[in-house]
């Protein structure tokens, strides 16, 4: 592997040491994120009257907790990365995240419905750790490779694919709670990996300004909050999507078999994560405003088509699929607008935030839907009604709601 020095990339860096790190923090990405998803592939298994006997309601709520918690815990994370570094962080999360997959192992193994709520809470801990990657990233790559960048690291989130495809099967393989053993040993391992290989940049200088302060000036950007209105569409309907999915297959078009709607899930995550950075590719091309339009616009026009039932396999399969390459590029695009668009100094922080907001993205439509499902109808044509507004909301915001910086690609 070549160790040149990038002919444009930050001082003292050389193409091995981008690539390697890249490929560290992608990794640590994939590993949490299966974390951070290992109830809702199993949500239809914890609902069975031999186990919690959950109402779908009551489904929606186990499955949105860690969702919360992984989406507000970035803001702290987001600030504490610039201080401490990427590969404290990570190492420190992954850590951190391993004893909350064994309680909630263990409320599973009790059939507690409450204890199971509270340690989801704590598991979204997990879905921290994109908020220390993308400062992390950012920090090893110049301006013109950050939508690459930040897109290939953002196809971590892959673990929701992995959870999806492999979670039930591992409990059919190796029983319950060994499979949630295996989870937190690829935790620890993984922690183990960062702190010995991964390195921060050479640019990297500890940020030890107050935390607070850099959190009110990265809210007084508007920036701040144009992206996390985008990110909360584009992520958001991911993480959404990924987490609810195997529940809206059962429901809809009564797929019972765990294994069967969690490989479609994995395919639907896949497709994303082989869009994103697609998205940050092409915004480094065309101009993130563009890509970020398209993506919002997709998912409007396919949720409307989502609303008709389209026929399952195929029809409904290519529908499934390609919302999840519009969401997937959103995803891509975003984050190559703030990479652009934000202060070198508060990348951290607007991370941190808009990060959270993308995860608040996908909280809250799984409690809607739990909430609006016409269950004589096996309908969900409210929740999905929404979803319409939302994202066309989001594309015209995109194409007139945000003024044109000077480096903005025309």
């Amino acid at each position: 592997m070549s160790t040149a020095t990038v002919s444009d990339a930050p001082p003292g860096v050389t193409s091995s040491a981008q690539w390697r790190n890249l490929i560290l923090a992608t990794a640590a990405f994939a590993i949490t994120f299966w974390a951070w998803n290992l109830i809702a592939p199993l949500g239809v298994f914890y609902a069975r009257p031999d186990q919690m006997d959950l109402s779908p309601a009551q489904k929606s709520v186990l499955i949105a907790v860690p969702i919360l918690v992984g989406s507000l815990g970035r803001i702290p994370v987001g600030v504490l990365t610039p201080r401490f570094g990427g590969r404290v962080m990570f190492a420190a999360l992954c850590f951190i995240s391993a004893p909350f997959v064994l309680l909630v192992a263990l409320a599973g193994e009790m059939k507690s419905y409450p204890l199971m709520v509270a340690m989801g809470f704590f598991l979204g801990i997990a879905g921290t750790s994109f908020a220390a990657g993308i400062p992390f990233v950012n920090n090893w790559y110049q301006p013109s490779r950050r939508g690459f960048a930040t897109g290939l690291f953002g196809a971590g989130m892959g673990g929701t694919a992995l959870s999806a495809f492999f979670t039930p099967r591992f409990r059919e393989w190796f029983g319950y709670f060994p499979t949630h053993v295996i989870m937190a040993v690829a935790l620890v391992a993984m922690g183990l990996i960062c702190w010995v290989m991964m390195r921060d940049a050479p640019s990297f200088t500890p940020n030890t300004d107050p935390a607070v302060p850099k959190l009110v000036d990265a809210l007084k950007l508007p920036i701040t909050w144009q992206m996390s209105f985008l990110y909360a569409a584009a992520f958001g309907g991911f993480v959404a999507f990924s987490t609810y999915l195997p529940t809206y297959l059962n429901d809809v078009y009564s797929m019972h078999d765990l294994k069967v709607a969690g490989a479609r899930t994995a395919g639907f995550a896949i497709a994303a994560v082989i869009a994103r950075p697609i998205g940050g590719v092409l915004s480094d091309k065309f101009g993130p405003r563009l890509i970020t339009a398209i993506s919002c616009g997709g998912a409007a026009v396919l949720a409307v088509w989502m609303i008709t039932k389209p026929e399952m396999p195929w029809w409904a399969g290519a529908d499934f699929l390609l919302m999840a390459v519009m969401m997937g590029m959103g995803a891509g695009s975003v984050f190559a607008w703030v990479a652009l668009a934000s202060p070198p100094a508060r990348v951290g922080a607007v991370t941190g935030l808009v990060g959270a907001a993308g995860g608040l993205g996908g909280f809250f439509p799984p409690l809607v839907m739990g909430a609006t499902y016409d269950a004589p109808a096996h309908s969900y044509t409210i929740g999905l009604g929404l979803l319409v507004a939302f994202a066309a909301a989001a594309c015209l915001f995109t194409i007139f709601g945000i003024a044109r910086s000077e480096n903005e690609k025309k």
